[in-house]
Formats: structure tokens, C-alpha cells, sequence
């Protein structure tokens, strides 16, 4: 057995192997120490290896796919080796030959099928990234799903692009991860990389394999595709092939991305704008979390692709939004759908599952009972709103496709109460099979069946001890006492004797022979039988893969633009107007995240505001203390953009939109230690990449830049940075900052205007209005925040008094050497170092009735005593 394990071990040395013995998989060796460390379970020993304990651990079989997702969670790949022979076959060969085992399967975060390793409202993306003629390119595929996609990419966007997808695996060919301009961003997504040799990114092999897979003599007819989107797309089909063991799964036809065909948005703003999860990593809390209204995994996946890749073209984005809209008019029809598509399995998935031999009878029902809601919902789509030839939703009708004959056949071959797995058996409806239900009425009713013919025998021969038993030797026989078999030994009739005992005989008969042999293996036959009958019902359903495939997607986006319409409904959103230029004027806008929060609270309602980056302001420079909603003004407008060219209506009175190509954000603090980063190098990092790539047709929001270093440092950064964005950059921005000074730019920038959050003083506190208002803020009222913030008085007080020193000692100098041209802080450079602090005011003398008091222990006192020490006291007072 070990020298059958250690040659399937030495094929996957990269793996975990899970040997299959019995009702366990077993690890040994390394691998039983990693497991066991990394599952927390139990490490035994089983015989030796060159005179030294086995290492050894095992999982059960039932209940091994939750020890799978934990190990791939860690990083672990595991090949899964099973029994591939009946262990009846191996003892033909000898008593102790070993059953044949072979690794079926090599399971990898990029490639895996199973519900209960996957997250159902999720993609898992395997990517391949490659290099050829020098293109580079990107193409990525769920395995699970089927997508195929591709994309052309250079060493400046490939990070944007792998940021959309977040994928699972990445398959990179060796050189390309230590090249100079692709390594940094390959650093990024180190943790998931698996690099492979270079001949396996070949263009001229990809492109063999794609026309082999899709039956196709040439590529063209799916799409214009360059030699690196060839190279890495046949990498991922061979990748695919090796795991899989020469199984491919069902993949849709080979598509491409264009380029520029989606907004461009980088991991800094992806994470700072908190898109599908918070900055703690949790997806409560985050836009999708917030926006989302499907119901089916499916439609919650095509949501998470939608609002990761926001479109860019002015047409499809009105499609989605012509289709949000219909749905949002017509709360009968909205509602209706709805509910149809709760009763939608994952068609998708079950696909898949069924095209690699993995599926089950549960991803038949999946489907069967997708295809019964199909009628139902063409027709409601057509009787409600008629929708117009060559829109969105007019498409969807037709690609839900018919299907009725396949979803009977399912309805009426599969039972109501199925199992998961396929050798669990028992799926198969009653009456789908004749024989089929004579197998099943042998294997259920033996004991009926006996019983009836033991009966029959004891009514013809009088004998009422005869009894029909049973035993492994002679298998089914009739046993009657000795003292009267001699009368059916010498009558005619069906007896026929087998075995003469001390106190008893035993006979048998043709009938019970013919039942017995009935019997036997009746239910490995009925299994047997339910597995052929399974194989057949997969083979008529992937037979119009293509088609079922297409109605999932059509059932998919139905869930996302209805889901879409429920949330316009619900949040009060409104329908925005997609413009070809450089404008945006939001009227009433409002953070989506922050207002249902609000409101989950029962606090106030969320205070609206208006953002119009036109031509003369299409930059606005922002001031205004702390917790007055600046940050949150920034976010809202970035989220109100994306969630237009998402397809989605917004939360705004109303939006005109010039089509954002590439949107950046640079909102929050954080450090990156494990590159050697501090706080303020990942914010010059991020900075460095939004003035690099930003366009005309750019939205650009910034949040304090140049707060991490010295004062004159950081102004001195920001204001190089206001002036780039408006000289070269010239797209739309919105800066916050605390740099008042940064104010004095609208004297030469024509195109900066000076925006403030209003606030209030109120008995020496301030109220924040978060209202945003025209000019600039007359201070930051940081000590005022400081205040609410909890710390102690004595640094309030001490604050203030520094600031009023500080103000006084630079009043007037540092702006006015701003407003001149470089060298900038002319004036201020006198003032680098601090002011020598004012000498301490004189002291105060202490009053003798202080003094008097500071002596007196009321506790020695007695009442009279203590009454006459109150009047003495008064007496100091009034000497004083």
C-alpha cells in the first residue's frame, strides 16, 4: 500500500494527497503533519518507513469537503486519490491484491465546483496572465460558472483589472513575475499566485486548444483576440485539463473585454470607496451590501460583476437603465417576478457540476425547476409591459428560450426527496422505470415476498412448522422438522430436496429459486440501475447545455434589474442622465451607505447636498473642520457615478453625468508595514498613481493630502497637486484639506472653486450642519473636535492656548508668501522654528480662608465645632 501511495505522491509533490482507504481519506508523511497542524486534528502513526514511524491523519469521506475548504483557505492545493476498482475485481487477482487507486482530481482555489466550497453569491475567478508578441494579456474563466473571458492589458492597467476581479488563483508564466514594470503588481497578489514554466503560456498551443474546445477551424468568429489574450486563455484550458484529470467543464464561448470598455478603478479606490467590502474586510456595511436586492446566487454574482466593472459606453448603460426603469414602474409586475425567481436554483453551477461528472441529482432538480419557472416568467414580461424590440428586456424573453419537454422529463424522472450524491441512490420517481420498480419492489418487499410464499407452501402441504429461512451457504430454503419430511420426500410436487439435519430437512423449489435469484443483488441492481438512468438524464440535459445556460443568464440579470428596481423603489433613487462629456452636477445627492445607516438607527435623516463640477469649477477645493462630512461629500459623489454607469438608478434628486472612463480615490489612512510602507508612503503611492493616469474624462476624489509629514512639506504637496490636477490632469476633483492656505490658488487657477462644510457655534461648542456651501472655512475648529473626542481638559485648555500663540505669531505670513509665484513659505521660513512660549503670568497669592481650609478635617468636628468654623471662615472672606 505505501509503495502504491508513494508513486501517487511522487506525480503531485505540490499537493496535500488525499489517499482514499475505506470510509477515509489519509494523509501520511508531510503531508499528515501540514494537515494535521493546519485542520487541528489528531497526528498518529501507522507501521514504519526506513525504520521510522508513519506519520498519519485522516478525515471521514461523508464530511471531507468542510476539511477541503479549510485547507484551500490556507493556501494548501490537494489531489484526491480514490479507489478507481471494485475491491471484488481486485481479489480475483490474488487475496491480497491491492484495489487500484488514482488521483482523480487536483483541487486549487481557482478550481473549484462544489456548493459548499464556494460562497453561492460570489465569482472565484482563475486568471492566467501572459506575454506574446509582445501583448500582454489577461483572460480568466469560473470554473465553476463557466465564464470565459479575455481582456488586453498593459503593465499600467493589469493592476486595475485584477483589482475588478479579485480572482482566486492566477496562473503567471515565471519571467513575467520578476520582470521590472509587471512585478510590483504581481507583488500585490503574491499570496495567490501560481507560476508556471513559460512553454505552458505558448499563443500558437492556446490558440490549438481554444479551436479544439469550441470545435472551430479559427478564432474569428468569437472575436478579434491578440497573441498574449490567446497564450493566457490556453493556459487556463490546459490548466483546467491537468486538474481535472482530462475532464473539462462546460465553458461558455470565448469573449473579450474591450478596452476601455469599463471604468477603470485601481485596489486603493476600490478599498477606500469600500465597494464589496469594508476596509475590516466584512461585506456588511459596504456598498453591494447596501444596494443588493437579489434573490438568487446567480443574480447576487452578476451584481458583484456590475458594480466591480462599471460600464463606459453611454448605450448599454441606457439599456440597463431603460430596463430599471420599466421594472420600477409597474409594482405588480415587479413583485411577481420577484418571487418567480426565489424558486430559481443555481443553474450556473449545476451546469458545470453535471459537464465535469460531478453532479448530482440535486443539480438536476436545480435545473428542472429553474426551466418550470420559465413560462410563467415570459409571459408576465410580455403581458405586463410589452417591452420594445431590441431592448434589454425584450432580449431576455428570447434568451429564456423553451424548454418544455426537457424541464417534463426532469419533473417526471426525478423523485421529491433526493439525495446529493448519485451512489446514495433513491432519486428516481416511482413509475419512470418498470423495471426500475421491480428491482426496488424485490430489494423493499423480500420479507413480504417470502413470507407470502411461506404461507403458500404451508397451506398445500398442512405443515404449519415449515418455515422458509436463509443463510449465506445455501442461500433462501424451506426447513420443515424431520418427523414430517418423509411425506414430502415421497409426494409429488415442487420440493426438491437439498440437506438432511438431525432434527430437521431442508428443501427448496423452482419459484423459490427463480425469487431468490431475483433477489439477489436486487439492490445493487436498483442502484445500478438509477446510476445508468442518472447518466442518461445528464446526457439530455448538457445535450442543450447551451441553450439552459443562456436562460440562466437571462434569469440572472432579470434577478439584478428587478433587484435594482426594488432598491429605487425602497430608497427613493433616481433615473441619471448619462452625458458624452466632462460635466456633473448632482442635485440633492446623498451617500447610500451612510443613509440607510442612519436610519437603521433611528437617527436623523441624511442632509442632502449638491455637487456641479462644471466648466469654471470643475474642481472644488474643500474646508471644513472634522466630522463635518467632508469625507463622506468626497464618497458620495464617487458612489453616485459608479452606481449610474453601473446601471442603477441613484440616490440623488437628480444626476447629469458626463461617462467617467477612470475613477480614483484617495480618502483614509493606512499603512502597508509589510512592504516597508508607512502611512504617508502609501499615501504618496496612491497619489503618484492618480496624477500618472488621470484624464479629462477622470473623476478624482482626495482627502488631506500631505497630512502625513511636516507642515510646510505637506502644504507644499498639496499644493503641487491642486495645480497638476487643474493644468494637467484637467479632470473633474473634488480636494479636501485643512491647508486653508491652498484657498489663495483661485486667484490664478480659473477653474478651482472653494467649497466649505457649514458648522455653527453654539455656546462655545460647534453644531455640524453637513451642509456644503460655497467659500472657504474662516478655521478647521480642530480643538473643538478634540473636545467631543474625550480628551482631557487640561490638553483642551493647553491647546488653545498654543493655538492663540501660533495664530498670532504667523497671522497673515504664510498665506501671503503662497500667494507669489516659487519659491514658496518665503515669509514663513522665519517662523520654522517655535515660538518661545510667553512667560508665566505672575502668581497669585492664596486667601486665609483657603489656607484656613486647606487645615480643616470636617470628620474631627462636631456639629457645634463645625458650625463655628463656617462663620470663622466667612470672616477670612470678608478681610479678604
Amino acid at each position: 500500500m505505501m509503495r502504491q501511495y508513494l508513486s501517487i505522491k511522487a506525480e503531485h509533490e505540490d499537493c496535500l494527497l488525499f489517499y482514499r482507504m475505506g470510509d477515509f481519506y489519509e494523509l501520511f508523511f508531510r503531508d499528515a503533519e501540514q494537515a494535521a497542524e493546519a485542520l487541528d486534528i489528531a497526528l498518529t502513526a501507522r507501521g514504519q518507513h526506513m525504520g521510522q514511524p508513519i506519520p498519519m491523519c485522516g478525515v471521514p469521506v461523508h464530511s471531507h469537503e468542510a476539511y477541503l475548504a479549510k485547507l484551500i483557505r490556507k493556501g494548501f492545493r490537494v489531489a484526491v486519490c480514490e479507489q478507481t476498482e471494485d475491491p471484488a475485481e481486485a481479489r480475483k487477482r490474488g487475496a491480497k491484491s491491492l484495489v487500484r487507486r488514482e488521483a482523480v482530481r487536483i483541487i486549487t482555489p481557482g478550481t473549484l465546483t462544489e456548493d459548499a466550497l464556494l460562497d453561492a453569491r460570489s465569482h472565484n475567478y482563475l486568471a492566467a496572465i501572459a506575454e506574446s508578441g509582445g501583448c500582454l494579456g489577461l483572460a480568466w474563466v469560473d470554473v465553476s460558472t463557466g465564464d470565459f473571458q479575455t481582456q488586453p492589458v498593459g503593465p499600467g492597467t493589469l493592476g486595475m483589472a485584477l483589482a475588478r476581479l479579485s480572482p482566486g488563483e492566477i496562473l503567471v508564466p515565471d519571467r513575467l513575475s520578476t520582470r521590472e514594470d509587471t512585478a510590483p503588481v504581481l507583488a500585490e497578489w503574491r499570496n495567490i499566485l501560481s507560476p508556471l514554466p513559460g512553454s505552458r503560456f505558448d499563443s500558437a498551443n492556446g490558440q490549438k486548444r481554444l479551436e479544439a474546445l469550441f470545435g472551430l477551424r479559427g478564432l474569428d468568429g468569437l472575436g478579434s483576440f491578440s497573441r498574449g489574450e490567446i497564450a493566457a486563455a490556453g493556459a487556463l484550458v490546459d490548466y483546467i485539463e491537468l486538474t481535472q484529470k482530462g475532464r473539462l467543464p462546460r465553458l461558455s464561448p470565448l469573449r473579450r473585454l474591450a478596452e476601455n470598455a469599463v471604468m477603470g478603478i485601481d485596489a486603493a479606490t476600490r478599498r477606500n470607496l469600500e465597494l464589496t467590502q469594508t476596509m475590516g474586510g466584512e461585506k456588511r456595511g459596504s456598498l453591494l451590501a447596501t444596494i443588493d436586492r437579489t434573490v438568487t446566487g446567480p443574480g447576487a454574482r452578476l451584481l458583484v460583476s456590475w458594480l466591480s466593472a462599471p460600464l463606459t459606453d453611454i448605450r448599454a448603460i441606457n439599456d440597463r437603465l431603460d430596463a430599471v426603469e420599466t421594472i420600477t414602474g409597474h409594482d405588480t409586475l415587479r413583485t411577481t417576478l420577484r418571487e418567480a425567481l426565489r424558486r430559481c436554483p443555481d443553474v450556473e453551477r449545476a451546469l458545470s457540476r453535471l459537464s465535469l461528472g460531478r453532479g448530482g441529482p440535486r443539480d438536476l432538480a436545480n435545473i428542472r425547476d429553474a426551466l418550470a419557472q420559465i413560462p410563467g416568467i415570459r409571459v408576465l414580461l410580455r403581458s405586463q409591459v410589452s417591452p420594445p424590440q431590441g431592448s434589454l428586456l425584450e432580449t431576455l424573453c428570447i434568451n429564456l428560450g423553451t424548454h418544455d419537454t426537457l424541464a417534463d422529463t426532469l419533473n417526471r424522472a426525478l423523485g421529491a426527496d433526493l439525495p446529493l450524491l448519485v451512489r446514495d441512490g433513491g432519486f428516481i420517481a416511482p413509475g419512470w422505470n418498470p423495471v426500475l420498480d421491480e428491482l426496488r419492489g424485490l430489494r423493499d418487499e423480500s420479507r413480504r415476498l417470502i413470507a407470502a410464499l411461506q404461507n403458500t407452501y404451508v397451506r398445500s402441504t398442512g405443515i404449519d412448522s415449515l418455515k422458509i429461512k436463509h443463510n449465506n451457504v445455501l442461500g433462501y430454503f424451506i426447513e420443515v422438522p424431520a418427523k414430517r419430511a418423509e411425506a414430502m420426500m415421497d409426494r409429488e410436487g415442487p420440493f426438491i430436496h437439498r440437506q438432511t439435519m438431525s432434527n430437521a430437512v431442508r428443501f427448496t423449489t423452482v419459484e423459490l429459486s427463480d425469487l431468490e435469484d431475483r433477489i439477489r443483488g436486487a439492490g445493487e441492481k436498483a442502484l445500478a440501475m438509477e446510476c445508468d438512468l442518472f447518466r442518461t438524464l445528464a446526457e439530455e440535459t448538457l445535450a442543450r447545455a447551451t441553450a439552459i445556460a443562456a436562460a440562466g443568464a437571462a434569469l440572472a440579470m432579470l434577478d439584478v434589474v428587478s433587484g435594482l428596481g426594488e432598491l429605487a423603489v425602497e430608497r427613493r433613487y433616481t433615473r441619471p442622465v448619462m452625458l458624452d462629456d466632462t460635466s456633473l452636477d448632482i442635485q440633492g445627492g446623498r451617500h447610500p451607505v451612510v443613509e440607510t445607516a442612519l436610519e437603521k438607527a433611528g437617527e436623523s435623516s441624511f442632509v442632502a447636498n449638491n455637487c456641479c463640477l462644471s466648466d469654471g469649477q470643475r474642481l472644488w477645493l474643500i474646508t471644513g473642520p472634522n466630522m463635518a462630512g467632508k469625507s463622506t461629500f468626497l464618497r458620495q459623489n464617487a458612489l453616485i457615478v459608479l452606481l449610474a454607469q453601473t446601471g442603477s438608478f441613484v440616490p440623488a434628486s437628480h444626476a447629469r453625468i458626463g461617462v467617467v472612463d477612470r475613477l480614483f480615490s484617495r480618502v483614509g489612512a493606512a499603512d502597508d508595514l509589510a512592504r516597508g510602507r508607512s502611512t504617508f508612503m502609501v499615501e504618496m503611492v496612491e497619489t503618484a498613481a492618480i496624477l500618472n493616469q488621470a484624464t479629462p474624462h477622470s473623476l478624482v476624489i482626495l482627502d488631506e493630502i500631505g497630512r502625513g509629514t511636516a507642515t510646510f512639506d505637506g502644504l507644499s504637496i498639496a499644493w503641487a497637486t491642486v495645480e497638476n490636477l487643474h493644468d494637467i490632469n484637467r479632470c473633474r476633483a473634488l480636494f479636501a484639506t485643512h491647508y486653508h492656505e491652498l484657498t489663495t490658488l483661485t486667484k490664478r487657477l480659473d477653474q478651482l472653486s472653494c467649497h466649505s462644510m457649514k458648522v455653527r457655534e453654539w455656546k462655545g461648542s460647534i453644531v455640524f450642519l453637513h451642509e456644503i456651501a460655497q467659500g472657504a472655512a474662516d478655521r478647521s475648529y480642530g480643538i473643538h473636535v478634540a473636545r467631543l473626542a474625550g480628551l482631557p481638559t487640561s490638553v483642551i485648555q493647553r491647546a488653545g492656548e498654543v493655538l492663540d500663540i501660533l495664530e498670532k505669531t504667523n497671522q497673515g505670513g504664510l498665506a501671503a508668501g503662497l500667494t507669489d509665484d516659487l519659491p514658496l513659505f518665503s515669509a514663513a521660513r522665519r517662523q520654522e522654528r517655535y515660538p518661545e512660549p510667553e512667560p508665566d503670568p505672575a502668581p497669585v497669592p492664596i486667601s486665609p480662608a483657603l489656607s484656613a481650609l486647606e487645615t480643616l478635617n470636617p470628620d474631627d468636628l462636631t456639629p457645634r465645632q463645625a458650625l463655628e468654623e463656617l462663620y470663622r471662615l466667612r470672616g477670612l472672606l470678608a478681610q479678604a
